[in-house]
C-alpha cells in the first residue's frame, strides 16, 4: 500500500475471517494560499474503485493484536468507523510527520547491525520490495499489478519489468513443439 492508503485505512477495511484489506481511499496534504496545510481524504492514487488485497495469516495476527491494543487505549480507537493508524485522538496521523517518524525510527539500524546492514528504506521502498519479490519469485504480473493498485500492468511492467524472470530457452523451446505439431 502506499503511505497515504495506509494512513486512511480504517478497521471496517479490514476483513481478519476472510483475510482481506480493502483499500478504499488515501490521504494526503493540501496547500491552499493563506490556509496552511490540511489533511484530507480522497480516492487511492490510481484506482477509481476500492481494490481488495489478500494478506498472510501472520499480517491478520499482527492487525488484531494491534487492534486489540488499540482498543484498550479507548473503545472509540477499536470501532469500525476508526483509522488503523490514528493519532490518540483518533484522528489523521499527518503524512509528512509519518514519514520523520519513521526515518527517525529506522535511522539507527544501520550502527546496530554493523558492517553489510542494508541501506535505510524509506516506507514506499516497502512497497516496492513487495513487488519485486513476488515478480523475482514469478508471481504474475496481472497479480501484483493488482495488488499495487496500479492503473494498468504497463505501468507495473514498465517500474518492475528488470524482476520479471526471462526464459528464453523454454520459450524457444515451446515455440519449436507448437510449429513442430502444426
Amino acid at each position: 500500500m502506499r503511505r497515504g492508503e495506509l494512513l486512511a485505512l480504517r478497521w471496517r477495511d479490514i476483513e481478519t475471517d476472510a483475510a482481506t484489506v480493502a483499500v478504499a481511499r488515501s490521504v494526503g496534504v493540501v496547500r491552499n494560499a493563506g490556509e496552511g496545510a490540511q489533511i484530507r481524504e480522497a480516492a487511492p492514487k490510481t484506482d477509481r474503485s476500492r481494490r481488495v488485497i489478500d494478506i498472510d495469516p501472520a499480517t491478520v495476527a499482527v492487525l488484531r493484536a494491534w487492534k486489540r491494543e488499540r482498543g484498550e487505549l479507548s473503545l472509540a480507537l477499536a470501532r469500525p468507523s476508526a483509522l488503523v493508524f490514528s493519532d490518540l485522538e483518533g484522528g489523521h496521523l499527518h503524512p509528512e510527520r509519518f514519514w520523520r517518524t519513521w526515518k527517525a525510527t529506522v535511522a539507527p539500524c544501520p550502527a546496530a547491525l554493523g558492517e553489510g546492514a542494508p541501506p535505510v528504506i524509506t516506507i514506499h521502498d516497502l512497497r516496492h520490495s513487495h513487488a519485486s519479490l513476488l515478480l523475482s519469485a514469478g508471481e504474475p504480473v496481472k497479480t501484483v499489478s493488482e495488488r499495487l493498485g496500479h492503473a494498468s500492468v504497463t505501468v507495473t511492467l514498465t517500474v518492475y519489468g528488470h524482476f520479471v524472470p526471462g526464459d528464453q530457452k523454454r520459450a524457444a523451446s515451446r515455440f519449436a513443439a507448437l510449429i513442430g505439431e502444426a
